[in-house]
């Protein structure tokens, strides 16, 4: 029996959490307060909610008690703190994502706002919403990608009379082929706006006829009057980048009536300049609503101007010249912090993106974020944007996908998406699907005409497309010749058969190569294995599916066929769930992929779960960039390998490479001409005949293993353009961190990726290190959760430690809402040195 003796210091403790346990309780009930001082402007509504999992009687109703749950900021997504746990379904990331949870918001409208409208729009919540206001049902949503607005303004109160909204979510098990996230994972916001405004995404623009000296833009405004009965006046302004205002128009309304009118406009732009990948320029414009002489309603619009052209035989022209599309698909998670749609996640995600090469990302499979679609506007990024995964028929025995909806609601979603999206610049095309089983269907080219049909009548200004990984089915069955742009997943070999046959199709790559990959590891002999003991993949990239294969035959048959456009390789990140080559089949089975547990996220991307690039970063860098680099691999601590031949290959974008070990030269090897030799064995590769695939695209030396160095050198027209130095590392001895942003915004969302690594007294990274490491964080930040790339382990994403994985972690920064000043930072690892870093909040 123990003995326990309360001091008074302990007793005064104890009163001391008692009273900040009721003060947080009081602040996570306190109402927020909303005010319209600032007509047609959207205000964040992410702060103040509270949270709680399960089944919830009456927690629409303005007085059930929420004095237990959780206080939230959103975005939020539940699932992702886990515990990860062998009774989820790994296909879905292993974490309890399916379920009931509910949020509940209290806030209160000042009495001068009376007489305002008043919206809420939720960007996403995953999924099947229902939405209250003060225990009136507002409505249901039950896809969870398409953002929803809601007219509050029938049902509120005002002054000190309080609000409640709640929304309750029911995600299912299996409702989607990857981690869909929880909650309401992405961002909202509560607007005011005058009885006469601009309606939601109530403008459309277009650029119809675009030259070098001139662009003519289409301007459609559908204006909402909720009953004001004043003479109105729709002024219009298009301002470039630079704040220069290009264009001034007013037009006369006249009394509006009661309800929705559409107001048609057409300017002109001389000398417009042209939204490009290389120099995205942005003009705004901007739609005042004058009433009475006053300004009571301003809706900005962004307009990109830019010349499009698919040609059937010599692929995507933007602007008059050919882009080739160096595409990446991307799911929509963040890897450790989950599915929120965080503003700096994506960010850092799209540079990461275009330093590999990339200009184009395809939304797979479903509608992308708002943050992910202004970003592609701002950096120069092509977006194909994706609607759905599934159609009317499943593709898993468990009927939770979108098929449960798809009839009631596939109009809707859709017409949503394309009103949402279609002002933005970088979107050049839509895909009404992928990989759907209606390809196998007579009846499947009557849907597609039916969805395409949709699209245009939301935007007749963009082409339409799918992605298709049964071509001849969906020849057949009129899929193809329904879209405008047929989309060909994993057929590199039929592409020149494709284009003979049908030479007025523009096509694109819609999704190639799946090659799998684990960054830092590496297996001898190089083998077309199907899975491995580790759990992990080779880097030597040459692992996959039985659909996959090597990226160098994408870049061949390309190369051999122009017409087809480009590709969207598959993918850029790795992403939370579906771990093949390991736990499962695609499209078989229960739907369950925990066979090789703990396996819970996929090996597909190039770079892997929290940025780190793999190797095949570099082999597509060396293909779609021009600054001189050259990558070699794998790492050099083979102490058990003393004399045996180990494979070294590199990726460059120069004329030659020559290879030293340890200051010996192995020899100069030309890009193209000195083929690597590489195992492939995928469907339709003819096996019999080419057992083996000479690469163009990397070049390899054997050479038998000594510790030290191994150094590769690029020429162009013999001179030397870049190098990369590998060394043996000596034992673990220091932890050194690094910050990608050392000032971050003090608003409580903004992030800094904290690198961690493991090195040698020498300085040199230790490529198999795993050395538990915990972190200290103190003053404006704080941790918002860590990761190391490791496919292969249920450690927890939201901790203060982490296990390097090949020498190296990641710890993920979070600024506090209106905090400012020095966040410090410090790594400790037993036997380790450290130096702590600080990062301000500003």
């Amino acid at each position: 029996m123990n003995n326990f003796r309360i001091s008074r210091s302990s007793t005064f403790a104890l009163f001391m959490i008692y009273c900040l346990s009721s003060l947080l309780i009081s602040t996570a009930t306190a109402s927020t307060q909303y005010q319209g001082d600032k007509l047609g402007l959207k205000q964040t509504f992410n702060d103040n909610w509270l949270f709680t999992k399960g089944k919830q009687v009456g927690a629409e109703k303005t007085n059930f008690d929420d004095s237990a749950w959780k206080r939230v900021t959103l975005p939020h997504d539940w699932a992702i703190e886990g515990p990860f746990n062998e009774k989820y379904n790994a296909r879905n990331g292993g974490l309890p994502f399916h379920g009931d949870g509910w949020y509940r918001k209290s806030f209160n409208i000042a009495k001068s706002d009376k007489g305002k409208f008043v919206s809420v729009t939720f960007d996403g919540a995953m999924y099947d919403a229902h939405v209250y206001i003060n225990g009136e049902f507002l409505g249901r949503r039950p896809f969870g990608y398409t953002a929803v607005n809601y007219d509050l303004t029938p049902h509120l109160n005002y002054g000190d009379k309080e609000n409640v909204i709640a929304v309750s979510l029911s995600p299912k098990d299996l409702s989607t082929r990857w981690y869909p996230g929880a909650g309401l994972y992405r961002h909202t916001w509560i607007e005011f706006n005058d009885a006469v405004h601009v309606a939601k995404w109530g403008t459309y623009v277009t650029t119809p006829e675009v030259t070098r000296e001139k662009a003519t833009v289409a301007l459609e405004t559908k204006i909402n009057n909720f009953g004001a009965k004043a003479k109105t006046v729709l002024q219009t302004q298009i301002i470039a980048a630079d704040g220069t205002v290009v264009l001034k128009a007013s037009k006369k309304l006249g009394r509006l009536t009661k309800g929705t009118k559409t107001v048609n406009q057409s300017f002109s732009i001389e000398n417009p300049i042209l939204w490009d990948t290389e120099n995205p320029h942005q003009y705004k414009v901007i739609s005042s609503i004058v009433r009475n002489g006053k300004v009571v309603d301003q809706h900005t619009t962004p307009l990109g101007v830019r010349h499009l052209e698919f040609k059937p035989d010599d692929g995507f022209w933007l602007n008059w010249r050919r882009v080739q599309i160096n595409g990446v698909c991307l799911h929509h998670d963040n890897g450790p912090i989950g599915a929120i749609a965080n503003r700096r996640a994506i960010q850092r995600k799209l540079e990461i993106m275009q330093s590999m090469g990339v200009n184009s990302v395809r939304t797979s499979h479903n509608p992308p974020s708002p943050e992910m679609v202004e970003l592609a506007d701002e950096m120069g990024i092509l977006l194909q944007v994706e609607s759905f995964d599934v159609w009317g028929i499943q593709k898993q025995s468990v009927h939770n996908g979108y098929q449960v909806f798809f009839d009631e609601w596939h109009e809707r979603d859709l017409t949503d998406m394309i009103i949402q999206y279609r002002n933005n610049p970088s979107v050049f095309m839509w895909s009404i699907g992928n990989e759907i089983m209606e390809q196998r269907e007579k009846s499947g080219g009557e849907v597609a005409a039916m969805l395409t049909k949709i699209a245009k009548k939301a935007d007749p200004s963009r082409m339409v497309s799918a992605g298709f990984n049964n071509p001849p089915g969906a020849i057949k069955n009129g899929l193809a010749d329904a879209v405008d742009i047929p989309g060909l997943n994993y057929k590199p070999l039929s592409y020149a058969q494709r284009h003979k046959d049908h030479p007025t199709w523009p096509l694109v790559a819609s999704e190639t190569s799946s090659i799998t990959s684990t960054r830092g590891i590496y297996h001898f002999p190089i083998d077309k294995y199907k899975t491995h003991d580790s759990r992990h993949v080779t880097s030597y990239d040459i692992i996959g599916p039985p659909w996959a294969y090597p990226p160098e035959i994408e870049f061949e048959y390309l190369a051999k066929t122009p017409a087809v456009m480009g590709e969207y390789m598959w993918t850029g990140f790795d992403y939370l769930g579906e771990p093949t080559p390991y736990g499962g089949k695609d499209h078989s089975g229960d739907g369950y992929w925990n066979a090789d547990w703990p396996v819970r996220s996929s090996s597909f991307g190039a770079v892997d779960l929290v940025g780190f690039p793999k190797d095949r970063y570099f082999m597509y860098q060396s293909q779609w960039t021009t600054k001189p680099m050259v990558h070699v691999l794998p790492h050099w601590n083979w102490e058990n390998k003393i004399g045996e031949v180990i494979p070294v290959m590199a990726y460059t974008n120069a004329e030659q490479v020559e290879l030293f070990v340890n200051g010996k030269s192995m020899g100069l090897k030309t890009k193209g001409v000195d083929k690597a030799d590489l195992p492939v064995n995928f469907l339709r590769w003819d096996k019999e005949k080419r057992e083996n695939y000479q690469s163009a695209y990397r070049l390899r030396w054997d050479v038998k293993y000594q510790p030290g160095e191994i150094k590769v050198v690029a020429y162009t027209q013999g001179k030397k353009v870049a190098e990369e130095i590998v060394k043996t590392a000596g034992l673990p001895a220091q932890v050194e961190l690094v910050a990608d942003r050392t000032v971050i915004d003090a608003d409580g969302q903004d992030l800094s990726y904290v690198t961690v690594l493991v090195k040698d007294k020498d300085g040199n990274i230790c490529p198999t290190a795993d050395n538990h490491i915990r972190f200290f964080v103190e003053g404006a930040g704080k941790i918002e959760a860590v990761g190391n790339g490791n496919s292969a382990t249920v450690a927890p994403f939201k901790a203060d430690y982490r296990r390097a994985f090949n020498g190296k972690a990641m710890l993920i920064i979070k600024s506090k809402k209106g905090e400012s000043g020095a966040i410090n930072i410090r790594a400790y690892s037993d036997q380790l040195s450290n130096n702590p870093i600080i990062i301000n909040a500003k």
